[in-house]
């Protein structure tokens, strides 16, 4: 077992007494993090006791233990993934079969550490994006998710700006400076990503958010998780562990808001939720509408050099790398894409080296349609004729081709002016985002929930519902 060591400012299994010079940046660093963490972290809540899950190793059979802590205390460290094999090599690209690199290597020290840059800038992003959610949290239950969920992304700044101080000396400490002062939403200093942006005003907002965006990231750490550069692999592959979590926050939460409007309509017989409390399943289906779009524009362009390069070079692979059935290096290879060609909307074969994005997408579609079936499930379940579904891909796109055009929930191609007149349709609206946002109370009484929203089936760590995840 891998275990991590708590002895230190800085918990970590990367042996950091052995490095003074780098202890000593990540400490000078330490107290910037703890002020933005402050700042710009869950706001008023820092002096309350959340019980949270610490990483304690990175052991798959047994990493985490719970327990009753304030947020500025908990233990934010450095944990890579166990390096359970011995003469690794790199599994793709122009180097495959040579040895993964514990260095990196001068001649792609400037696309590595965009990489690292731009993930780790996602981090802190989707902690100010939910920063005022608590005020409204539909229980402590949930409050306590939320909790969890901002405490682990802070983590995982921390694990990439280990990568850039111990791996690009000055620069490396000036981007993770750069971490700490870009704000999501601001107009002259943003996030790098469109989607970190956006505002999450609510809690629907927030459980599309930890569905759909959180899921890109999942594909996204898969992807750097293949890489040559063996420290970002690991540490990729121990932060996918915390971000099934985060997943599971998000499809869980939107099932328990369809599983509330069907008890609704059950029981007053009636399709209007809204008159009793409840988010109606055609907003329900906006929001995904919405939340699916944006987040399908963080995979990027349909073709892109950019991609076909990080490939090529071994820095970032596809999903689930060495189980696919190729020559892992895509030379004369095709892939079908989806693109616009002539006014229609048609699947064209192209290099399947430029189509990496695409390829990952392709993957993230499947996954997301597994969880909408299951929300359907529970749709079906209660005996009612209404289906979610994911919108086609080239609906409500602002990055590729597809920015171009307007496009139907359906894949029909639209002019503007039909566009203009049933965007309103497909995307939640102002008076969308007022209902939703009119429901949005604090409950906090232990075992209480909103009543827009149903329990859970089962507590956190096999706790009961009356439990006080958050001490107020």
């Amino acid at each position: 077992m891998a275990d991590i060591n708590y002895s230190d400012l800085i918990p970590n299994n990367v042996d950091l007494d052995s490095d003074r010079r780098l202890k000593r940046a990540l400490e000078a660093w330490h107290p910037k993090f703890m002020h933005w963490w402050k700042t710009y972290g869950p706001d008023q809540y820092q002096d309350k006791e959340v019980y949270l899950r610490t990483a304690t190793s990175v052991d798959k059979d047994g990493w985490a233990q719970f327990g009753h802590v304030k947020m500025p205390d908990y233990r934010w460290g450095i944990f890579l993934a166990e390096n359970n094999a011995e003469n690794k090599t790199i599994n793709f690209g122009d180097h495959k079969g040579q040895p993964v690199w514990q260095d990196v290597p001068g001649e792609y020290r400037g696309p590595l550490r965009r990489l690292i840059v731009t993930q780790g800038d996602t981090e802190p992003a989707s902690v100010e994006q939910q920063r005022i959610l608590a005020a409204t949290a539909p229980s402590l239950y949930d409050m306590r998710n939320l909790f969890q969920v901002n405490v682990e992304e802070a983590r995982h700044l921390w694990a990439m700006v280990y990568l850039l101080m111990a791996h690009f000396g000055r620069d490396g400490r000036e981007e993770a400076e750069e971490l700490l002062e870009r704000r999501s939403g601001d107009p002259d200093k943003p996030r790098i990503l469109g989607a970190f942006n956006e505002r999450t005003p609510d809690w629907l907002s927030f459980y599309m958010f930890t569905y759909f965006t959180d899921r890109d990231g999942k594909y996204q750490l898969a992807s750097l998780a293949e890489s040559a550069f063996d420290p970002l692999a690991r540490t990729c592959q121990f932060m996918l562990t915390e971000e099934a979590h985060h997943m599971y926050v998000g499809e869980t939460g939107v099932a328990r808001v369809i599983q509330r409007a069907c008890d609704i309509m059950r029981e007053h017989k009636t399709d209007d939720v809204r008159k009793f409390g409840g988010i109606d399943l055609p907003t329900i289906q906006k929001y995904v509408n919405f939340h699916f779009s944006v987040s399908e524009d963080l995979f990027g362009a349909e073709q892109s050099t950019n991609a076909a390069n990080y490939f090529t070079q071994g820095l970032k692979g596809r999903y689930m790398e060495s189980h696919i059935k190729d020559d892992h290096q895509l030379k004369d290879d095709p892939y079908t894409v989806t693109e616009c060609v002539d006014g229609a909307i048609r699947e064209t074969e192209v290099a399947a080296l430029t189509a990496i994005n695409e390829r990952l997408r392709d993957d993230y579609i499947t996954d997301c349609q597994r969880g909408v079936d299951r929300w359907n499930r529970v749709i079906r379940e209660a005996g009612i004729d209404f289906e979610i579904t994911l919108p086609h891909r080239a609906f409500h796109r602002q990055i590729g081709q597809f920015s171009a055009v307007k496009v139907s929930p359906e894949g029909r191609l639209l002019d503007a002016a039909t566009w203009a007149a049933r965007e309103h349709e497909w995307l939640p609206g102002e008076t969308d985002h007022e209902y939703v946002r009119s429901l949005m109370h604090q409950v906090t009484a232990p075992g209480e929930f909103a009543p827009w929203i149903a329990p859970p089936r089962i507590g956190i760590n096999n706790q009961p519902r009356e439990f006080p995840y958050v001490k107020l």
